[in-house]
């Protein structure tokens, strides 16, 4: 598809957003299998039904654009779910707790993506005049920003910790 202006831009940008999240959601699961904190697996598990309903939100309003969400490939994530699985699943760890601070940092790496991703497309649909897009959108990239936000209260409220003393 040639871009051609705004709303071209726009929608290409629903579809590699669609993409990004539909490759986070086996590593999230990975991740979440992988993690010792009861509290971290629990985050994960939230997270990928989290990063599911805004997969249902990008494939509603793509359909409401007559596009097919599945119709780009999104490199970027592709390397972010690469660098999650190596950093955080392959690496060998001694200690659990340094691995739970891993799956963290790698998580809200994807989350930090997804954020762009979704603060871009929203600024593309309210400036468009979209703004029913523009409101569900918000409500994708607030949602993931409160997931970010739990997972940096995962780390400060002990994994780091541990991690650091090496329980």
């Amino acid at each position: 598809m040639a871009v051609k202006n705004l709303k071209d831009l726009y929608l290409d940008q629903l579809r590699d957003l669609y993409s990004a999240c539909k490759q986070s959601m086996p590593v999230v699961t990975d991740l979440g299998r992988a993690a010792k904190s009861k509290e971290l697996s629990e985050a994960l598990i939230a997270g990928n039904e989290g990063i599911a309903r805004g997969m249902d939100v990008l494939a509603s309003i793509c359909a409401s654009h007559d596009i097919d969400p599945t119709g780009e490939h999104c490199r970027g994530m592709e390397g972010v779910v690469q660098e999650a699985r190596k950093h955080a699943l392959e690496t060998e760890f001694a200690d659990e707790d340094a691995q739970d601070a891993a799956i963290i940092t790698q998580y809200q790496r994807m989350a930090h993506y997804a954020i762009a991703g979704y603060g871009c497309v929203r600024t593309f649909a309210n400036r468009l005049g979209m703004n029913e897009d523009g409101a569900q959108l918000q409500e994708c990239l607030d949602n993931t920003w409160e997931g970010d936000r739990h997972m940096t209260k995962i780390a400060e409220g002990g994994v780091n910790a541990a991690a650091q003393d090496g329980r």
